[in-house]
């Protein structure tokens, strides 16, 4: 019922400041979604995201994770930076200082261990948000540990995700204003001999710790609140909805 009630928040709430972009082309990969020719997309060694000049943060965030990523075991710590590729305005370290809020991985540093760049370039803030520090280390964490058993299971799996902003109540953070998320999507897809599997979820940034399976959402409800066609390359019967025992 929660999950219901955020679903229908999303969709009839929008930020006046953060305007929406007609989805006009879809690009190759599986894992990438529609987007718009205007964005600004960048490719990196283990994911490409579209940089959102107004919010500071991705629009979305994409890659494929296969079983051999899932399990690497590159070890590394690397301070957030701007990334060289990006143009300004971008956000900064000092932006997020003392605010209160994690710097948050969409594509997380352990499904980067497979490469020393590709766990260095998760650390660029083209791939972060700010996120709730409860819903970043509980709720948010086990949906990426999940991925990850899910690569292992079948092979690889196909994910996108990124913020999402309705009423922007939290405001923005730091001297360039980083816009805060009121809550975050992610949509994961997978090949089988049977065809295509995919689920959704949709996650609040605030104090989240639950399962899974409390945010698992069908793709198609996730994406009526983001107005975009996640998976383009995946028929539209497979996004409508979603068996939980092919997750779990």
């Amino acid at each position: 019922m929660k999950i219901l009630m955020l679903i229908v928040m999303l969709l009839v709430s929008t930020c006046a400041s953060v305007g929406t972009q007609q989805v006009v082309s879809a690009a190759k990969g599986v894992e990438m979604p529609a987007y718009d020719t205007t964005e600004d997309i960048v490719e990196h060694l283990g994911y490409t995201a579209s940089y959102n000049h107004t919010t500071l943060c991705p629009d979305w965030v994409a890659w494929e994770l296969t079983a051999e990523e899932a399990s690497g075991q590159v070890e590394g710590q690397y301070p957030f930076s701007r990334d060289p590729q990006v143009a300004f305005p971008k956000a900064s370290r000092e932006d997020y200082a003392h605010s209160g809020w994690d710097k948050g991985h969409m594509a997380p540093r352990a499904d980067m261990k497979w490469n020393q760049k590709a766990l260095e370039e998760s650390y660029y803030f083209t791939n972060v948000c700010p996120q709730d520090h409860e819903m970043n280390s509980q709720a948010w964490r086990k949906i990426e540990e999940m991925t990850r058993r899910l690569a292992r299971r079948y092979g690889s799996v196909y994910v996108v995700c990124g913020p999402i902003y309705t009423t922007c109540s939290f405001g923005t953070i730091g001297q360039g204003g980083v816009q805060v998320p009121d809550a975050f999507f992610k949509a994961l897809a997978v090949s089988t001999p049977e065809g295509y599997r995919t689920v959704g979820f949709l996650v609040e940034n605030s104090r989240q710790d639950g399962s899974p399976r409390r945010y698992a959402v069908s793709v198609d409800s996730v994406e009526a609140v983001v107005g975009r066609n996640l998976f383009p390359s995946v028929p539209e019967a497979a996004e409508a909805d979603y068996d939980w025992n092919e997750w779990k």
